[in-house]
């Protein structure tokens, strides 16, 4: 029988983290936990302010995430977390050995679009640069998977559960 996995759902602003995420879960039949919950408010509100953070203020962030993942070991979970850069995976691995990372990717143009189209969030387009910049890959010897945004959430959701089992069966079923 196969281990659930924990998924760390990753990938620049507005990249469908928010959307694709839960759907995942739902299909794979557990929780989903939204990064973004995990920000001390001093983040946000960097943030909404169009200031890009800096490494230490993402550590904590990513310290609370990885902690979430590892309490999902063995269980299964879906969280959401930009993990641009290699360091950031890296440092949630560290807490969170067996997560495996779905990394979201698409066109520019379509991002900047889908951004400029939803309400609420603290995060500013001015930002999407600062992200692309920052935004290393996942390398070859990162457990995980690259899924295109390209479509509605619901084929991005497929893709992204066919592409997850094919990595399960390559390492053997659990993570």
């Amino acid at each position: 029988m196969r281990t659930p996995q924990v998924v760390v759902v990753m990938g620049v602003a507005g990249t469908g983290k928010t959307t694709i995420g839960p759907l995942l879960a739902a299909r794979l039949g557990v929780p989903y936990a939204e990064g973004d919950d995990f920000h001390p408010q001093a983040n946000i509100d960097k943030m909404s302010a169009g200031i890009p953070l800096d490494d230490a203020d993402r550590w904590p962030w990513l310290d609370a995430i990885g902690h979430w993942a590892h309490g999902r070991a063995g269980l299964g979970g879906v969280v959401s977390s930009s993990a641009l850069k290699r360091a950031y995976r890296d440092r949630l691995r560290s807490v969170a050995p067996g997560a495996v990372f779905l990394h979201l990717t698409g066109d520019r143009r379509l991002i900047e679009e889908r951004m400029t189209q939803r309400q609420g969030h603290f995060m500013p387009t001015a930002l999407l640069d600062s992200q692309f910049a920052t935004l290393q890959p996942l390398e070859a010897d990162e457990a995980g998977v690259a899924v295109d945004v390209g479509g509605s959430p619901q084929e991005i959701t497929e893709r992204a559960v066919r592409a997850l089992a094919a990595l399960a069966d390559t390492t053997g079923g659990s993570q």
